[in-house]
């Protein structure tokens, strides 16, 4: 099982327009992010989790040729803005079709964005095509491997919170989320990788902050966790040492195989 992290800033993008007065260190890439999304490989699968506006850029760079599947977090711009280019991946599948999973927001932001892809097959080679469905509590992708979801509280909406494990292996996806539910904490201990927001070191009414990420992984207690979904305040060769264990900052292109 593997996840690379494809994009970890926020819906500003890192460095921010006109930034002029950022602390960031722009020598060093890994404080260069563009918006929050990321693909996961398991049994076989390749899942791909939110479409940044720059997802056509994000699959380029790290390689990325097949999509079987697609899950929506929300339905924020800066998770679903770079839906359209899921159309090359289902101009390559067989029946042209993708599988897309979203909570009810995010049907209803699909819906309204792209009323152009939820026919049963694509106008013309070469569109977009979606088999829109509402996530379940668990997707049973083989008899080996499976999703669990829940809905986290992101401000006046919700947000797929989503875990994923393959036999005892298991990675655990938390961005643009408040708090945790009690049932996201169970289902996420011990993960061998936890994906969590970590949006800025001053609190936020509707993301988590350093110190709240700090806690939740205490809660989880992962092998390693890694903060995503990273402001301008957070300038990776500064914050990077002093976290504590077993915590990292992600970076764009991060690659972890499990």
């Amino acid at each position: 099982m593997k996840i690379t992290f494809l994009g970890t800033g926020t819906s500003q993008g890192v460095p921010v327009i006109g930034g002029s007065k950022s602390k960031l260190d722009l020598s060093n890439p890994k404080n260069w992010r563009t918006r929050t999304s990321a693909h996961i490989e398991i049994d076989g699968f390749h899942i791909q989790i939110d479409a940044s506006p720059e997802m056509r850029l994000q699959c380029l760079h790290n390689d990325i040729t097949w999509v079987d599947l697609f899950i929506l977090t929300h339905g924020h711009a800066d998770h679903i803005a770079g839906m359209d280019d899921l159309r090359r991946f289902c101009d390559v599948i067989d029946n042209h079709v993708l599988p897309v999973y979203a909570n009810d927001y995010g049907i209803e932001r699909i819906q309204a964005m792209f009323p152009y892809a939820l026919d049963s097959q694509p106008r013309s080679s070469g569109y977009p095509c979606f088999k829109l469905q509402k996530m379940p509590d668990v997707l049973e992708l083989s008899k080996n491997a499976r999703i669990y979801a829940m809905n986290l509280p992101h401000g006046p909406v919700e947000t797929l919170g989503l875990i994923f494990e393959e036999g005892d292996k298991k990675i655990a996806y938390f961005t643009d989320c408040k708090k945790l539910s009690r049932k996201a904490i169970e289902l996420a201990k011990n993960a061998d990788i936890l994906a969590i927001d970590a949006l800025r070191p001053k609190e936020h009414p509707s993301h988590l902050s350093v110190k709240e990420a700090i806690y939740y992984t205490d809660e989880i207690n992962p092998k390693i966790a890694y903060f995503t979904h990273t402001t301008a305040q957070l300038d990776y060769g500064e914050w990077e040492p002093i976290l504590p264990t077993p915590c990292h900052m992600a970076y764009d292109g991060l690659s972890v195989e499990i």
